[in-house]
């Protein structure tokens, strides 16, 4: 019982540490983030946080697996809505370009994320998440005939460079109807790549 008591316990701090670092990293940057603004805000010390993680960039790195896992379920479930292949690519895009519009996660996931992490592990983290679900709609496309045959790699780093740039450039910006603009740019690129 004990033993059970301590699990839920660590458990709970560990939620409670992702939620402030990620509202902190949010609100501030990674930079403007220190291991006491953390603990502060999770109201634990720093030996529960360093219980949990090796230090400030680990806690980022779980930071931003949440936020990208919490992106892809978005997708998927815009996915999922639809009725055909097309339309799951389609609204699929849509929602991960939505997703990246909201300054919590254009911040951690497309401006920190690469920053802290490094290029390499970031497109590693990105390619297990939401490139890999891209890849996995372009090739059913394929193999249905909606698309033309190509190589799926290059398409698939083709679009989400394009998605991620676009919601860069969504953060950066101000004009009125910048995502309304960007999505009706985005559904015609994706009308080009269909054949039928």
């Amino acid at each position: 019982m004990a033993g059970s008591l301590r699990i839920q316990q660590r458990e709970e701090t560990r939620r409670t540490l992702l939620r402030e670092s990620r509202r902190l990293f949010a609100d501030n940057g990674y930079a403007g983030v220190s291991i006491t603004d953390i603990v502060t805000a999770a109201g634990v010390t720093k030996g529960a946080l360093y219980h949990q993680f090796a230090g400030k960039p680990e806690v980022f790195r779980a930071v931003l697996e949440n936020v990208q896992s919490e992106v892809a379920e978005r997708v998927a479930a815009a996915a999922d809505a639809q009725p055909g292949p097309w339309d799951q690519l389609v609204a699929g895009c849509e929602a991960f370009l939505t997703a990246g519009a909201t300054p919590e996660i254009q911040r951690i996931m497309l401006i920190d994320g690469p920053a802290v992490l490094g290029w390499q592990e970031w497109r590693a983290m990105d390619e297990a998440t939401s490139a890999r679900h891209l890849a996995d709609a372009l090739t059913s496309l394929i193999t249905e005939g909606i698309i033309a045959p190509q190589p799926v790699q290059p398409l698939t780093h083709l679009l989400s460079g394009a998605m991620n740039e676009a919601a860069l450039w969504l953060a950066s910006g101000t004009e009125p109807g910048a995502l309304t603009d960007t999505l009706t740019a985005l559904r015609r690129i994706l009308d080009a790549l269909r054949i039928r």
